[in-house]
């Protein structure tokens, strides 16, 4: 992917109760610095009746999105789409990929487009809106990243180890087959290539959720204290969420055991070219498999369509 993601960078924040009460000045700066809500009405998703009991460990959904972009800012394409949902209760994470090209409605526009478009027409509120029509589901929370805040963090967790299926050149840098400890520069080159790969955008899919995943299980790990102030540093300039530090802490307290079990999901579709433009179409079977996968892992009910095929 050109420009990049991260992996719940709630998870960084979310890791440092071990970081002892020093860096709580450091952290609340940054929380602050981070924090950019949703509009909308009651504070919860529409697809909602209430919203999540965070005290009582209910099920909740991310939207993780990595941006075109560069610097300080947070806005443009978002190159990379993933949503995860977190069951505590199970001890589970899913993540689901969803192809920047996939061709949909794009929620709060009017148009059919690239998914990818959402972001740059609408920000994150027109993101979030169009993939929660995309997979009937709520999306209750999110996180944005810039490439340069992804490369940041990599390295400021001290790398990240991927397990790699076959050998490929991208960037400049080469990656052997088998496990190997990637840098932030060289984790964004292993997350961007496809040319190389027989699956194309869906292999590349594959290699991001690899590595959100396992920035995720690093910056859990208290091997990563040590560098508490560069993650904060490059957190603050380079992620934004709607979570405030007093909600990060309550998921941290609540969820943090469901990292140890994370399932990745794929949404596959076809290649085809409209107008001239190429797209991913996913069928209506296969988007409402995957979205009733999710239902059931957020435990709410299935979609009829669903309920119907199983009669």
């Amino acid at each position: 992917m050109k420009r990049v993601f991260i992996a719940i960078a709630v998870v960084v924040l979310l890791s440092i109760t071990g970081f002892g009460i020093y860096l709580w000045a450091s952290v609340n700066e940054t929380a602050q610095n981070i924090y950019e809500p949703i509009e909308r009405e009651e504070e919860k998703s529409e697809k909602r009746e209430e919203k999540v009991d965070v005290e009582q460990s209910e099920p909740m959904s991310f939207l993780l999105a990595g941006v075109d972009s560069t610097g300080d800012e947070i806005e443009g394409r978002s190159d990379t789409m993933i949503v995860l949902t977190v069951n505590p209760e199970k001890e589970s994470i899913k993540m689901l990929s969803i192809p920047r090209d996939t061709r949909t409605e794009i929620i709060g526009r009017g148009t059919t487009e690239k998914i990818n478009h959402a972001y740059a027409w609408g920000g994150v509120k027109m993101a979030i809106d169009t993939v929660e029509h995309f997979l009937d589901i709520p999306i209750d929370h999110y996180v944005s990243i810039n490439m340069e805040g992804f490369i940041g963090i990599v390295d400021a967790i001290g790398g990240v180890t991927v397990d790699n299926d076959f050998a490929f050149s991208q960037s400049g840098y080469t990656f052997p087959e088998g496990e190997q400890v990637l840098s932030g520069e060289e984790a964004l080159a292993y997350s961007r290539m496809r040319k190389e790969d027989s699956r194309g955008d869906f292999g590349r899919n594959d290699r991001q959720r690899e590595v959100v995943e396992a920035v995720i299980l690093e910056a859990a790990d208290i091997s990563s204290i040590s560098r508490a102030g560069e993650i904060l540093d490059t957190v603050g300039s380079s992620v934004r969420t709607d979570l405030t530090l007093t909600e990060m802490w309550k998921i941290q307290s609540k969820y943090r055991g469901a990292r140890h079990n994370v399932e990745q999901m794929a949404v596959t579709g076809e290649n085809e070219r409209i107008d001239g433009i190429y797209y991913v179409i996913v069928s209506e079977e296969d988007r409402q498999q995957v979205t009733n996968e999710l239902r059931e892992h957020l435990e709410l009910p299935l979609t009829s369509e669903a309920q119907q095929g199983d009669d």
